[in-house]
């Protein structure tokens, strides 16, 4: 799905999500870089890139998902859930004028920034960016690689220094006066005077706190990463939630299962009956949970349902069908 809004001010409640997550404390923006040429792919389509199953693009999504506006800076596509679309002018023009294009859609007083590249990425690590900036009273909270060096498109900032700065370097590429920094001098930088400068000429006017997750901060530049992140995710760690993941994403469920109670529920009844029984038996289960409510209680109260069918299918056969005693 995609929300091919024009570009403009969002309104004040999206419908995209709450966008308090447990960890924020307060709604928050999201914006996701997704327009680079991908030269280190021989010019691919990065974001689109599928790792266990699900776009690159798609997976950054579910990570930032109830942020109150996510948008997405690259040329519309469809997504896995609707976003605003954004374009830096001229397209290509580099992060920093990609960020601003994206950052003019948000209102919240944080916005997580990301690529779109970031195939480990979860929630708790958005959270937790959010929590230490919300905290603090730095600038913005970014991660680290496993080699220390610093991800400014794995972070959350302040959308008020964020604009402060961009406004800056906009200033200085004009030959003006760098803005003094107070708010009513933060508005949008003029976007040509962004074009092709490192992110590094923006960060490093910010005042960041710094987190080390080398999982959450990995990235694909190449194609050998990509090898990489769909090795790891069928590792005997991480194959079956991945899986469940995309089989959700597939189906459109938005649903948090215990999948250790249907793995029990199907190991009882292959155990009990017939192996073959198992994956029509949890099928069932799912069925009957649609037909009440349709939510986690209803899949544990159906797994309950059939464990004990199961194990008084196999109390019968272990009697040998023999006729009980008598009272």
């Amino acid at each position: 799905m995609t929300d091919n809004a024009p570009a403009g001010p969002p309104p004040a409640a999206s419908s995209e999500s709450s966008g308090s997550g447990p960890a924020t404390g307060a709604p928050y923006d999201a914006v996701v870089l997704a327009g680079g040429g991908a030269r280190r792919l021989g010019g691919a389509d990065k974001p689109g890139v599928q790792v266990g199953g699900r776009a690159l693009l798609d997976r950054v999504l579910a990570a930032c998902a109830d942020a109150a506006t996510t948008v997405v800076v690259a040329d519309p596509r469809t997504t896995a859930r609707p976003v605003r679309w954004a374009r830096e002018e001229p397209a290509g023009g580099g992060p920093v004028a990609a960020l601003d294009a994206g950052l003019r859609l948000t209102t919240a007083e944080y916005a997580v920034v990301l690529s779109a590249d970031l195939p480990f990425l979860g929630a708790d690590t958005v959270h937790r960016l959010l929590a230490a900036l919300r905290d603090g009273d730095a600038d913005g909270a970014m991660l680290t690689d496993d080699d220390g060096r610093d991800q400014p498109l794995v972070a959350a900032y302040r959308t008020a220094s964020l604009r402060r700065a961009l406004a800056a370097l906009a200033a200085l590429a004009a030959g003006g006066a760098e803005p003094s920094g107070h708010a009513e001098k933060s508005g949008p930088a003029e976007p040509g005077g962004l074009t092709g400068l490192p992110l590094r000429r923006l960060t490093g006017t910010l005042r960041l706190t710094r987190l080390t997750d080398p999982l959450a901060s990995f990235d694909c530049d190449t194609w050998e990463d990509i090898a990489h992140a769909r090795a790891r995710i069928r590792e005997h760690g991480h194959v079956l939630n991945e899986w469940i993941t995309a089989v959700k994403n597939e189906l459109g469920i938005e649903l948090d299962v215990d999948t250790r109670v249907l793995l029990d529920a199907a190991r009882d009844v292959a155990h009990g009956v017939a192996r073959p029984a198992a994956p029509l038996t949890t099928f069932l289960i799912g069925y009957a949970a649609a037909q009440g409510k349709g939510d986690a209680a209803s899949i544990a109260e159906a797994s309950a349902k059939v464990t004990d069918l199961a194990a008084r299918w196999e109390a019968e056969h272990s009697g040998g069908g023999s006729a009980p005693d008598a009272g």
